[in-house]
């Protein structure tokens, strides 16, 4: 058998050696205490290149990625070459981190204490680049109103599990008086996500009403447009449960550089000036709000927060995220990501894009500009050129 499950390896008290062979960056935000960064492409190519003196035969030699079909791959072939002492870890990083949530939240009291470890460094360390930028937004676009009843809608990921806990906190010092409904949606999840998020809420003490859908088997087959297709169906499921628990606003964890991605990108792909707004009414959905109330948080805060804490979270989850992880291939390939990529090497050369590709949008000069449409009709600027 060429593969140990993760219950395996951890009771090997044996001398070993264990190789991460995800990508650098995923490396270096956590991984399996002891383990060595080896990407799965420079391992390959020593397989390939029968290069393998630099693995040890005297020791147990554990592999793992991302979800375990690589590692699975890679051990087959070492082991080809003589190696019986290689395995991979079965599950990958995945099983990982989901053994050892498993295990804390199996304890009780470490359980109760973690959970106020984390609500603690909402208000205290991450009180301003975080909690006040969340405050500043409900107030600045006035998302909350006294007698709302609002669903935080949960992904898994870390921006609606903040979200979560931040709703918590306004509830606990807030002056408005409102009520939170916590509901997630599985689309379709496999196991393990389905576990995480399940393990996640109750270590951060989210009080979760999960609901079941099939858009995952819905749009697996879809060519054209498939991201676009699935989002809309979550929201129309979202909006939908939301109405049946008696909530008139649904919060969404979309941050700050999703808003000026969004401008980036319906300049360059969509020939278009728009912005993702903070707040808006559902057309489908009659008495229906949507708000964003993380609009002013950096993801890089959330990102810190989330290390900080040690916490892990699923990523998008969605078929094609999943395909890509088991074939060890970047998920950046997205118009998104690229925009997300040329944003952040253009922080480095000036620190205050960011903030300017936002406030562009808060400062239009009709006069200056060509045409431009207002509810729904196009207005050119000869209409008015001789006038002024």
């Amino acid at each position: 058998m060429y593969f140990r499950t993760i219950e395996e390896f951890h009771s090997d008290d044996n001398k070993k050696i264990i190789y991460d062979l995800r990508k650098p960056k995923d490396y270096s935000a956590e991984t399996i205490p002891g383990a060595i960064s080896l990407p799965w492409e420079k391992l390959e190519s020593a397989v390939k290149d029968n290069n393998l003196d630099f693995i040890p035969r005297d020791v147990t030699v554990y592999l793992f990625c991302y979800t375990d079909k690589k590692a699975d791959e890679l051990a087959i072939a070492i082991r080809e070459n003589g190696y019986d002492n290689v395995y991979s870890i079965s599950g990958g990083f995945s099983a990982y981190a989901r053994f050892k949530l498993k295990g804390l939240v199996g304890d009780e009291a470490e359980l109760r204490e973690k959970t106020k470890e984390i609500e603690r460094s909402i208000i205290k360390k991450f009180k301003k680049d975080i909690w006040r930028q969340f405050t500043k937004a409900i107030n600045e676009y006035e998302m909350i109103q006294d007698g709302d009843k609002i669903a935080v809608c949960i992904s898994g990921g870390k921006d609606s599990m903040i979200l979560a806990k931040l709703f918590q906190e306004l509830e606990r010092h807030g002056k408005k008086n409102f009520e939170v409904e916590y509901i997630a949606m599985d689309p379709g999840y496999n196991d393990i996500n389905r576990e995480m998020i399940e393990y996640n809420t109750k270590l951060l003490n989210i009080p979760v009403k999960t609901f079941k859908t099939e858009i995952f088997d819905t749009v697996v087959d879809i060519k054209d447009s498939p991201c676009y297709l699935c989002a809309r169906m979550r929201r129309g499921y979202l909006y939908s449960k939301a109405k049946e628990l008696g909530c008139n606003k649904i919060a969404l964890g979309h941050h700050f550089d999703d808003v000026i991605e969004t401008i980036v990108m319906g300049m360059m792909y969509g020939g278009q000036v728009q912005t993702m707004m903070p707040k808006l009414h559902s057309t489908n959905f009659e008495g229906m709000e949507l708000i964003r109330p993380l609009y002013l948080v950096r993801e890089k805060d959330i990102v810190h927060w989330s290390k900080y804490n040690g916490l892990n979270f699923i990523r998008c989850a969605c078929r094609f995220t999943e395909q890509s992880e088991i074939n060890g291939e970047d998920e950046n390939t997205s118009k998104r990501a690229e925009v997300k990529s040329l944003i952040a090497a253009l922080e480095k050369e000036n620190p205050y894009v960011p903030k300017n590709i936002f406030r562009s949008v808060e400062n239009v000069n009709l006069s200056t500009v060509i045409a431009y449409k207002e509810n729904g009709q196009r207005h050119h600027f000869l209409e008015w050129y001789d006038e002024r």
